[in-house]
């Protein structure tokens, strides 16, 4: 009988292949997984690294809204509120709101020979109806000579101490610029033989204020007329 071969001598007896060690056979070189390793790990480090260093998107800033300019409004005009006399619509004031004596109002009147609107004021006079004219002065507050605004004064202490008039007992008119004072309870007799209301009581005015004439019309005041 012939001598049947090892396992051992197979081994011995199979080729050697170039570039591959008889260790292969049976599993991978330790330098090779080593080094495959190594170069996992540096993958991973630097997949790691770009993703950590990479620049994070943020979302873009609301937009700033566009800054608003606040322009002051305007002063409210003090000559708006008062009645303006005209031709077409010459009310003033009413009965109901004149009932009181020495009570007043300012209006502004349409001279219709100059166009010009003139500040005026209406008075209730001490005595007279109510419902008839003569209870009542209107009169323009420019001074008939010169650019002085007259003012009306109920304040008796403001005549004695602004105007040196101890003798007043009642409001009067006053031009502050002369301290002229006018009595509205009184007439002047003016050049030429007419009459005016506003006896100068004080100063050196010539004249008293030019006066507007009245009308009343279902207990409507109306100015009509300057002199």
């Amino acid at each position: 009988m012939s001598e049947q071969p090892t396992p051992d001598r197979f081994k011995a007896e199979m080729p050697a292949i170039p570039g591959v060690s008889g260790s292969g056979r049976h599993g991978a070189n330790p330098a090779i997984r080593l080094v495959v390793g190594l170069l996992a790990v540096l993958a991973l480090v630097f997949l790691g690294a770009r993703f950590v260093l990479k620049p994070k998107q943020t979302a873009p800033p609301p937009p700033q809204p566009t800054p608003q300019i606040e322009v002051a409004a305007p002063a409210p005009d003090p000559n708006a509120s008062i009645p303006q006399a005209t031709e077409i619509n010459p009310g003033i004031a009413t009965e109901a709101e004149m009932a009181k004596p020495w009570s007043s109002k300012n209006f502004s009147f349409r001279n219709r020979l100059t166009g010009e609107n003139v500040p005026s004021l209406i008075m209730r006079l001490p005595s007279g109806s109510g419902s008839q004219p003569n209870g009542y002065w209107a009169f323009a507050l420019t001074s008939p000579y010169g650019n002085c605004q007259l003012e009306y004064v109920t304040d008796i202490g403001k005549l004695k101490t602004d105007y040196g008039f101890h003798a007043a007992s009642h409001p009067m008119v006053g031009n502050p610029c002369s301290h002229t004072l006018f009595d509205p309870t009184k007439m002047a007799n003016l050049p030429g033989g007419a009459w005016a209301r506003g006896f100068i009581a004080q100063g050196s005015d010539l004249r008293p204020p030019l006066g507007i004439e009245l009308k009343i019309e279902n207990k409507n005041i109306l100015a009509v007329r300057m002199e």
